[in-house]
């Protein structure tokens, strides 16, 4: 099976921005860009993904979590910051991404998806308290997300 570690450094760079591309998209939801809190969840996720995900994504967010912070910054200037235009720019830049993960084959495109799902998710909800989840167990929209 072809693993991050088979790829050519270029499409391993490329594919290294996808939790930093999909922490973005999740902060774009609201309409002010990505904050200090979301920025400090997303840098938290990938330092816990590292050594706690699947044992095929291991070398990957190793990987990852040496530069996630400088990246997500820098993507973060580099993107336009009109809510609509951010959203089409990183989409274009996931698309590049699936191109890689097909060469992945479908169990490692898998795990990586489902570990950025759980991103979206985790930087979705950066502002919510715990006393929340015990008060509203079931997101409520417009009250809880």
């Amino acid at each position: 099976m072809n693993t991050y570690n088979n790829l050519p450094e270029t499409q391993k760079a490329q594919l290294r921005r996808f939790p930093a591309y999909i922490t973005l998209l999740a902060a774009s939801y609201h309409d002010h860009g990505m904050d200090e809190k979301e920025k400090q969840t997303a840098i938290e996720f990938t330092h816990v993904k590292s050594f706690k995900s699947e044992p095929l994504l291991i070398d990957f967010y190793n990987d990852v979590e040496k530069d996630f912070e400088q990246t997500l910054t820098l993507l973060n200037s580099q993107l336009p910051q009109a809510k609509k235009e951010r959203e089409v720019a990183i989409k274009a830049e996931l698309d590049k991404i699936e191109a890689i993960l097909i060469k992945l084959g479908s169990e490692y495109s898998a795990e990586l998806h489902k570990s950025m799902e759980s991103y979206r998710e985790h930087v979705e909800h950066s502002h919510h308290s715990m006393l929340e989840y015990f008060i509203f167990p079931i997101p409520i929209k417009g009250l809880t997300h």
